[in-house]
């Protein structure tokens, strides 16, 4: 019983194309030497690499002669399989091609309170961005902490979230987005509203903590205070504020619209301000997504900015 011979082209990349297609050119003008203008090279080159093709596939794919060029019926099956090779790559091409015009999916993303009031905001940008591009996708917006945003990403649950910089988890990958200051407020009823900064130290009055994560530099700020109250959320904070009985730490573009009624101040603002930096997270072990993606590369271009 004769040995089954073992198949000696193993693999087709980009090389072995190149091949196929200076085998296509020299079959389509019927010989090596009216194939040296539409390939751009010498037949001796053409020659080389026609016999390099023809040791990877095994096989003679032609003969040359003084009856002269003519294809072998291997050279006719391998031209044949050739076309039906770059068809598939061709209409591949155009079925992604056809993904990046029509983008089809959800994005879930989690977003902490109070953001869209910043100046330099770029999710609502990067949300519009997306839907130009992909007009059938759908977006699912989750207001959350960020504890329970960064949960959500890990798990799955989110696809993205954009959450205050505050430490790094290793399951993360963190894109920085914007910075946002935040300074000490009281609101009109507070005694220090009216009879300004020095009449009375600034530690002897309840502060508004807050229950979710701050910077290292904020928590700083807090402890100069006696607790007063706690919130989970910045209008929980500004709710309190409201009442006149306490201070608290709010982010400048949220505080502004109280701060021009007049119902609002900062208190020091030289010596009470904090810096909190934003990214966007993501799964360190997501999978492909091209909805994401495509929102991630709208988050990192310029054009995302206000």
């Amino acid at each position: 019983m004769a040995e089954a011979k073992q198949p000696v082209l193993n693999r087709v990349g980009d090389f072995e194309l190149k091949l196929l297609n200076v085998f296509r050119t020299v079959a389509a003008c019927g010989g090596f030497s009216a194939a040296e203008v539409s390939l751009g090279i010498s037949r001796a080159a053409i020659s080389m690499q026609m016999a390099d093709l023809e040791g990877r596939l095994g096989f003679k794919l032609c003969r040359r002669g003084r009856a002269g060029f003519a294809l072998t019926d291997e050279g006719r099956r391998v031209l044949e399989a050739s076309d039906r090779l770059l068809g598939a790559i061709d209409h591949f091409k155009a079925e992604i091609n056809d993904v990046h015009r029509h983008l089809r999916g959800t994005l879930a993303i989690g977003i902490t309170d109070n953001l869209v009031s910043h100046p330099g905001m770029k999710i609502t940008h990067g949300l519009a961005a997306l839907k130009a591009r992909g007009p059938e996708v759908k977006i699912h917006i989750h207001m959350q902490p960020s504890n329970d945003i960064e949960i959500g990403v890990l798990d799955g649950r989110l696809n993205v979230g954009v959450v205050p910089r505050i430490r790094a988890l290793p399951g993360l990958d963190y894109l920085p987005l914007y910075e946002e200051s935040s300074h000490l407020y009281c609101a009109e009823g507070h005694p220090l509203f009216s009879s300004g900064d020095s009449p009375a130290k600034l530690s002897d009055h309840e502060l508004v903590v807050p229950s979710f994560a701050q910077p290292a530099e904020a928590q700083v700020l807090y402890r100069r205070h006696p607790l007063g109250a706690r919130a989970n959320d910045r209008e929980g904070i500004m709710f309190l504020l409201l009442t006149g009985c306490y201070l608290g730490y709010l982010p400048d573009h949220y505080a502004q619209p109280w701060v021009e009624q007049g119902r609002l101040r900062a208190l020091q603002p030289d010596k009470t301000g904090f810096t909190t930096r934003f990214c966007a997270i993501t799964a360190r072990s997501r999978r492909a997504n091209l909805v994401l993606d495509t929102f991630l590369e709208t988050l990192s271009s310029p054009s995302s900015a206000s």
